[in-house]
C-alpha cells in the first residue's frame, strides 16, 4: 500500500484536475448557447435555400444550366473535413477523421482524393497519410459569413476550373449537447431535388433565369457551407461539454477512492503506534 503522503499527492492532483474540467465545462456551456442559438436560427433558412436551389436546378435545360449541376465522371475528389482547433471532446473529431478515411479508402477507392481541412485537429492526422490542399483552421479566429464565403468561393473556382469532379463535406451535424450526428453532404456538383410523384415544377422567373441562377446558386453554397461549419462549431462545444462532466465526474469517484484509502491508512497507522505504545508499556511492567 502506497504511504500517506504519496495518496495525499494523488488526492490533491485529482483535485487540481476537477478545477480545470469543471471550468472547461461551465466554458463551453457558455459558449455552447450562444452558438446552439446561432446554428438553430440559421437553419430554416439554409434549408430553405438549399430546397429551393434543388427545384430550381430541375427545371433548368442544358443550355440555362449552371456549370456547378454539371454531372461529370468522377475521377477527382475533394473532402473538405470540418473538425476543431482544440481537443478534449470525446470522439468529436476522430468521428470525422474516421469518415474522412472511409470515403478516401472504401468510397473512392482507386481515384484521386484529396483534403481540405478546416480545423487543426483533422489536419494534424489526416495529413499524415493524405495529401492536404489546405489547412483553414483560421476561419475558427472569426467565424463570420465572409471568412466562411472564401472558403467556398474558392471551392466553387476548383470545380468550375475542373481541379475536381466532385467535392463532399463532413462534419458534425449539432443535435443536442450529448448528440452529435455525422453528415457527409455532396457540395459541388448540385444534387438535383428527386420527387417520386413526377411532380412539375413551374417557376415564373424574374429577372431572368440566367440572371437567377448566378446570383442564388453562389450564395446559397456559401450558405450551405457556413452552415456546416456552424453546425460543427456548436457540435464542438457540445461535445466538450459533455466530456468534461464525465471527466469530472470520473475525477470525484477517484477522490472519494483514494480519500477511503487515505483514511485506511491513517487508522492502520494510528493502530499500529497504539500497539506499540502497548507493547511498550507492558514491556516496561514486566
Amino acid at each position: 500500500m502506497a504511504n500517506l503522503k504519496e495518496i495525499r499527492n494523488r488526492i490533491s492532483s485529482v483535485k487540481s484536475t476537477m478545477q480545470i474540467t469543471s471550468a472547461m465545462k461551465m466554458v463551453s456551456a457558455a459558449k455552447l448557447k450562444k452558438a446552439q442559438d446561432a446554428i438553430t436560427a440559421m437553419r430554416p433558412y439554409a434549408n430553405k435555400l438549399t430546397e429551393l436551389l434543388q427545384s430550381l436546378s430541375a427545371t433548368l435545360d442544358a443550355d440555362s444550366g449552371s456549370k456547378f449541376a454539371d454531372q461529370r465522371e468522377v475521377n477527382k475528389v475533394l473532402i473538405v473535413a470540418i473538425t476543431s482547433n482544440r481537443g478534449l471532446c470525446g470522439a468529436f473529431n476522430s468521428n470525422i477523421i474516421k469518415q474522412a478515411n472511409n470515403l478516401i479508402n472504401n468510397v473512392y477507392a482507386g481515384k484521386q482524393v484529396d483534403v481540405l481541412s478546416i480545423g487543426k485537429k483533422g489536419n494534424d492526422i489526416l495529413s499524415k497519410t493524405n495529401t492536404i490542399l489546405e489547412n483553414r483552421s483560421d476561419v475558427f479566429d472569426a467565424l463570420t459569413f465572409d471568412n466562411v464565403a472564401e472558403i467556398a468561393q474558392k471551392l466553387m473556382d476548383l470545380f468550375e476550373d475542373g481541379s475536381y469532379d466532385k467535392i463532399e463535406i463532413v462534419y458534425n451535424k449539432f443535435k443536442n449537447a450529448a448528440t452529435q450526428i455525422i453528415m457527409t453532404e455532396q457540395f459541388l456538383p448540385i444534387v438535383p431535388i428527386e420527387s417520386s410523384e413526377n411532380v412539375q415544377l413551374d417557376y415564373i422567373f424574374e429577372p431572368s433565369k440566367e440572371e437567377i441562377v448566378e446570383g442564388l446558386i453562389p450564395k446559397s453554397l456559401k450558405t450551405q457551407l457556413f452552415k456546416a461549419i456552424r453546425d460543427s462549431f456548436a457540435s464542438e462545444h457540445g461535445a466538450r461539454m459533455t466530456a468534461m462532466h464525465k471527466a469530472t465526474d470520473n475525477a470525484a469517484e477517484l477522490r472519494d477512492s483514494l480519500t477511503l484509502t487515505y483514511n485506511k491508512a491513517r487508522q492502520a497507522a494510528i493502530t499500529n503506534e497504539i500497539l506499540e505504545i502497548v507493547g511498550g508499556a507492558e514491556a516496561l511492567n514486566n
